[in-house]
Parts: structure tokens; sequence; C-alpha cells
């Protein structure tokens, strides 16, 4: 083979990434994101942690023990653990005591002595966790072992005062953080990759920038290096010492990749009312008549008053009224809507509010006009 001669596979290859870089520029600039932004690491994943825990030195804000036993039974058992054996019949009346969760999450790669966050979260009727310290607490993972122990000073980001019968409260007081406060103690083991690969699981499942991120790792390394075996996992071979697989991922997780766009689609709340919509939702011409349909109930109440000394009662009624009023619709063109802003122009030209705005889709969709897969949750 001469050195200016080209193997088929090769210009096959050629072709494709061309094709890729002609579709790119006909879609308009799309901003690079890393890979380590559009897909993890398969088994590099952290793990939930819970415990049962007692927050203490509270000023008179906790639990009311009459209404949570289980405070003043983790009081009793806390005690005799220590040494102190309370007399059968002691009834506690604890005010500065509050049971609680204790959650966190075990990161990758975590060793024993590290220090992790805990999220504190009352259980009882603790009015606020404000100025409480968290005893001593073994979080467990969802095998039973324990993986860390929390204990620190429990920093709530609200406020609350109360005299009179009246009170106010800022943000939450029922739930707190602890920063740093758990260590951990046992580790779990996270495999980075098994033999001569590692697997990259995508965010989103989508073909398109599956393939596109095969090709950003194969053209900065050596082509072969990454195959996709689906459209959200790409096995990619990496070396196999410690050192230099670290330093390989470090550097896949780095290369910029212009993800495809994602099918068009519409989500609306149909609780709330709110619409939201993605940039490649397009609009064919449709007609739309809009009418709203409003019912009013009003009550007038009269009181019948007796004259004074006659012995009469006074007797109140009521005189209950309805009416049904119909804003009647003109018949609106929405036009042909090629891009987000054109849609939101037609659709704001209907004139309804977002309420309405779910019916006038759902049924935009049935005529086949939205150009979207639409999501009611």
């Amino acid at each position: 083979m001469s050195p200016m001669s080209v193997s088929p596979a090769r210009l096959a290859r050629i072709a494709v990434l061309l094709f890729a870089a002609i579709a790119l520029a006909l879609a308009g600039p799309v901003r690079a994101e890393r890979i380590k932004d559009l897909a993890s690491v398969a088994g590099v994943r952290d793990n939930q942690l819970i415990g049962y825990g007692l927050v203490v030195g509270l000023d008179g804000s906790g639990d009311q023990t009459t209404q949570t036993p289980f405070t003043v039974q983790s009081i009793i058992n806390m005690l005799g653990n220590l040494g102190v054996q309370l007399p059968p019949g002691t009834n506690l009346q604890l005010k500065n005591v509050a049971a609680v969760m204790v959650t966190s999450s075990l990161p990758a790669f975590a060793r024993p002595g590290q220090a992790i966050d805990v999220t504190v979260s009352s259980i009882g009727n603790a009015k606020s966790l404000r100025g409480g310290t968290l005893l001593l607490t073994p979080l467990k993972g969802a095998d039973g072992q324990v993986y860390a122990l929390a204990q620190g000073n429990v920093l709530v980001g609200g406020a609350g005062a109360s005299a009179g019968g009246a009170s106010t409260v800022i943000n939450h007081l029922s739930a707190g953080r602890v920063p740093g406060g758990a260590t951990v103690e046992r580790s779990v083991a996270t495999a980075l990759g098994q033999g001569d690969f590692v697997h990259l699981e995508l965010n989103d499942t989508d073909f398109s920038t599956a393939r596109l991120v095969v090709d950003a790792i194969n053209q900065a390394t050596t082509i072969g290096t990454a195959q996709a075996l689906d459209a959200r996992t790409i096995r990619v071979k990496a070396p196999l010492d410690s050192t230099a697989r670290v330093g390989f991922i470090g550097m896949l997780e780095s290369l910029p990749v212009r993800p495809a766009m994602q099918m068009a689609k519409v989500v609306v709340n149909s609780r709330t009312g709110s619409v939201v919509m993605n940039q490649a939702v397009t609009l064919q011409g449709c007609a739309v008549a809009h009418g709203n349909l409003s019912v009013t109930v009003e009550t007038d109440t009269q009181v019948s008053q007796p004259p004074p000394l006659s012995g009469g009662q006074t007797v109140v009624t009521t005189n209950p009224s309805v009416s049904v009023e119909q804003t009647p619709g003109s018949l609106i063109n929405v036009p042909d809507g090629a891009n987000l802003a054109e849609v939101v122009k037609a659709l704001n030209a209907v004139g309804a509010d977002p309420l309405d705005l779910v019916s006038i889709l759902q049924a935009m969709k049935a005529v086949g006009a939205l150009r979207a897969d639409l999501e009611v949750i």
C-alpha cells in the first residue's frame, strides 16, 4: 500500500465524521459540554446512610414526652448504657430533648476517618432544634452495617419567637445540619472498571449523544478505544495500572462534546398550570377558538328583627344566587412556529391563561399541530 493510499474503512469513517460536522454546522451553534457533565463512571456512586438519635440541650422546645413515648424510651435506654439506672415507674417530663432521624450520603472512595455532613430531622413534635446537640448516632447502610458515627452541634437556618399566644417563625426549625458531623468508620469497595475496560453511563439515554461521545474519545485516543454498547452505556478500554487509569479517566471527563439536541418535549403540570418546553418544539399552522366560562356563587344574608317587646325572635335568612357567564371565543389563526420564540409568540397570541393553555396544548397535540411529546405530570 502506497503512503498516499487510504483504506476503504478509513474512508468510510472520514465520511461519517464529515457528515456529523456538516450536521452540527447546519444545526447552529451548540455549547460544548464536558463528558463529566454528560456521563458518570459506572460503579462510582454515593451510598445513603440513616440513623436514629437524640438531640439534647434545647431551650424548652423539645418533644412533649406524653405524646412521643419513644423519646422517653430512648432516654432511658441511653442512660442505662451509660450506667444510670432509673427507678421503675419514673415519669420523665422532658422539654429539652428531641428524637431525630439522621441522614447522610457516603461518597464514593470515602475512607475511615473522613468527615461528612449529616442532616438532622425531627420525628416528634419538637418546636425547634435550634441550639441543640446531636448525641453519638450510628449511621447504617442498606445492609444494616454501621458505616459512620455522627455527633455535633445542630445548625438550624431559621428563627422563631412566641409570647402571649402569638408566635412567628422564619424558615424551618424542625431540621438542621451538622457540617462534618459524621466520621466514616467503614469504607465501601468501589471497583473502577473491570479488567481492561471502564464503562461510562450517560445521564440521559440518547443514541446521538452516545455516538458523539464515542467519536470524541476515539479522536482524543486511539480509534476503537470507545464503543457504544447501547444508547446509555459506553465501553472504554483503559490502562490496567491504577495510577494510569485514574489519569486516563480524568482526561476522558475533560473532553468537550457537543451533545445532540434532545427530542421535542412539552411538560405540563396539571396541578399548578406550569408549562415548560424545550428548544426543539415546533408548531404547524392551526386555528384555535378559546373562550372562558366563569361560574359565580353569591349568598345574600338578611336578618329579620322583631319589634321591641313583641316577644318575637330574630331570624337570619340566606338567599343564594348562581350566575354563569361565558366569554365568547374568537377563532384565532396560529401560524407555523419553526423555533421556540415563534412558538411562544403564537401561544401568547391566543390570550389563554396557563390553566387554559394546558387544554389547548392537549388539543393541538391531538390534531397533530404540536410537534412535540406532551407529558402531563
